[in-house]
């Protein structure tokens, strides 16, 4: 396996958004500086995180658009099938269980685990919701590598600790709290808040650069 840093694993999914849509718009080749421009990036660094995936281009004729779709495809993992579980089925996790960009790119949510009796036995866009004390047994048995955390920051390493005594190898943490995993489990944190703390700052950024013409620093 090849060692990829997190910003091209960012960004090669943004690649493929823009390549779906040229070639929707009838174009069958397509140059790493026009996908360079597209975002501001440097041409070279497109070129590199291209050829991660194997996808090799001609000088002055640049890439297959439909074979680079498939090699960026292949190499994010997108045409395996991946099942995850989720724990957490309020607003966030039900709407996570059934947004439907997951199963195009081979992902499912299988089941959703609550501790709330008035969901338990009820389906979520079609998907079952089981009592918590069940997770660890299935997840062994069907060997899910991946579990989803949307619940209230006070028990999210609750259920990350069950969900690691189920096998589970990496966590998506919705919730907003930090959580502790042993060595050899993955975590990816998300933090909605600091994202839209983020973005925030960023518009005011941009209105001081308007209104004086001047970088905040």
């Amino acid at each position: 396996m090849k060692r990829v840093s997190v910003p091209v694993l960012r960004r090669l999914p943004v690649y493929h958004h823009f390549l779906t849509e040229l070639r929707k718009s009838g174009m069958e080749r397509v140059s790493s500086t026009v996908v360079a421009k597209q975002f501001g990036f440097d041409p070279i660094k497109v070129r590199k995180d291209l050829s991660l995936t194997g996808a090799v281009g001609k000088p002055k004729i640049g890439f297959e658009i439909n074979e680079l779709l498939e090699k960026i495809e292949e190499f994010l993992g997108w045409g395996n099938p991946n099942e995850v579980v989720l724990v957490g089925c309020g607003a966030l996790g039900s709407a996570l269980m059934g947004y439907e960009g997951f199963a195009r790119r081979g992902w499912e949510v299988l089941v959703g685990f609550d501790i709330d009796e008035a969901i338990i036995g009820t389906k979520i866009h079609g998907k079952i919701v089981m009592p918590m004390e069940k997770l660890p047994d299935l997840c062994r048995r069907i060997h899910v590598d991946i579990g989803i955390i949307t619940v209230p920051a006070g028990v999210a390493q609750e259920v990350a600790d069950f969900m690691i005594d189920g096998g589970i190898r990496g966590i998506w943490n919705f919730s907003p709290t930090s959580i502790k995993v042993p060595e050899g489990i993955v975590l990816q944190q998300e933090n909605l808040l600091a994202s839209l703390t983020i973005l925030h700052k960023k518009i005011q950024i941009e209105k001081h650069k308007v209104r004086t013409g001047k970088v905040l620093t």
